[in-house]
């Protein structure tokens, strides 16, 4: 597993089995240059070896940011090759986030926008701060979104939402975001990470294999056919009939006690 020390743009910090990622520029706003990219691809490699960890929950230094863009002297300096591998590394990354075997939680502390708005939403759950605002402002910049985002928030919030945000650039609030679906709950801002940690432990309460299934299945359904997204239920079920979690979670139901899982 990666130490906080090997990282210069991230701060983690292990607590029980869910482990905080923190993305640390707080004098940019916390952007996203290609250093934060190459050390979250190198930590989610990592994170998703490591069976130790149940749960993942990403924030941003400082009061201001979860991060607010891409790093605007880089994007300058690329060219139509150099621009599209840009981009397809961060999609690349933030997929692989989204892949991730365990729920990722994204806390949304403050500005989200461009590339941390497409980081936020690679998440698998948001929890916004009433102080967060989402954007994708990059057709102001003579871009569009890059890492994602084009493709991510319209699954999120329908299609005309999703143009609007994207054709206009302009930001909304934290209750916009919730009414619209791009978050989950929006809390006081100085209960954010106490949300997130309940959030997580809500989730990571149950069994732990089923938590990766049902992930799994959800996740796996966005690249299947009709038919095929029921059989993969469907196979996904039948394996968790056979675990020991299972046998325990439904005799734990019919004695009336609380079930003791093992992951197993």
């Amino acid at each position: 597993m990666i130490q906080s020390d090997e990282l210069d743009t991230l701060s983690i910090e292990t607590e029980d089995e869910i482990i905080w990622v923190e993305v640390n520029r707080p004098d940019k706003l916390n952007a996203l240059n290609d250093r934060v990219l190459t050390e979250l691809e190198n930590l989610f490699e990592a994170i998703a070896k490591e069976d130790s960890l149940r749960g993942v929950i990403i924030r941003g230094t400082g009061e201001k940011a979860f991060v607010a863009g891409a790093d605007i002297k880089e994007l300058k300096d690329l060219n139509r090759r150099t621009g599209e591998d840009s981009s397809r590394k961060g999609q690349k990354i933030f997929q692989s986030i989204e892949d991730m075997p365990i729920p990722v939680v994204g806390a949304i502390n403050g500005y989200a926008l461009g590339g941390g708005a497409e980081l936020a939403m690679a998440c698998h759950l948001r929890i916004a701060s009433e102080k967060a605002v989402f954007g994708l402002p990059e057709v102001g910049l003579g871009l569009i979104p890059g890492y994602g985002g084009t493709q991510r928030l319209p699954k999120l919030v329908g299609r005309t939402m999703a143009l609007e945000m994207i054709l206009t650039g302009e930001p909304i609030q934290a209750d916009e975001a919730l009414d619209c679906g791009l978050v989950n709950r929006v809390v006081p801002h100085s209960d954010l990470e106490s949300e997130a940690r309940g959030l997580m432990n809500a989730i990571t309460n149950n069994a732990p294999l089923a938590i990766k299934k049902a992930l799994r299945s959800v996740l796996k359904g966005d690249e299947l056919g009709p038919k095929q997204r029921y059989e993969h239920e469907s196979d996904l079920f039948g394996e968790l009939c056979e675990t020991k979690d299972a046998t325990e979670g439904l005799s734990a139901f019919l004695e009336k006690r609380n079930p003791e899982f093992k992951g197993e």
